[in-house]
């Protein structure tokens, strides 16, 4: 989405040039564990990214609001590293791949209550919303075309 609130390149916004280009790294065996994966990493970051937003939660929200969207956010690298290292079997492959989504979502709401409840103001959290959306189009993405990243027997 650009300053006027547009989307511009859908194809960009949802991750799907991203997904061309990480399936002709694997496919050239540049990719080799899942810290190589560009969806690994841009998940890895974000997580990262919310860890320092929710610095600014109020201390009430410890053990709830700020946990769980730490939990959740950490979560979606997580499920992505678990898939890659189960790619041998298609299903789970695309099961883990799945959880990372859901992850996602939950990540996402965790962030609209937080802006909600005013700990944030909502320009901080657009763009990292935004990179969630490329996350889940990218996902989606490999989940559709799981056959050409599961591993030959």
């Amino acid at each position: 989405m650009n300053e006027k609130g547009e989307m511009g390149n859908s194809s960009d916004f949802f991750g799907y040039e991203f997904l061309r280009e990480e399936k002709a790294s694997y496919r050239a065996g540049r990719i080799r564990n899942h810290t190589d994966l560009e969806v690994y990493r841009r998940a890895f970051n974000a997580a990262m990214q919310v860890f320092e937003l929710s610095k600014a939660f109020p201390a009430e929200e410890r053990f709830s609001l700020t946990d769980q969207v730490r939990r959740s956010s950490r979560s979606v690298a997580a499920n992505i590293a678990e898939a890659w290292r189960k790619r041998r079997y298609e299903k789970v492959f695309v099961n883990k791949l799945s959880d990372a989504e859901a992850e996602i979502a939950e990540t996402q709401v965790w962030l609209q209550f937080a802006v909600s409840s005013e700990y944030v103001p909502p320009e901080s959290v657009r763009e990292l919303y935004q990179e969630y959306n490329a996350l889940l189009g990218t996902l989606v993405g490999m989940i559709r075309h799981s056959d050409t990243w599961i591993l030959d027997r």
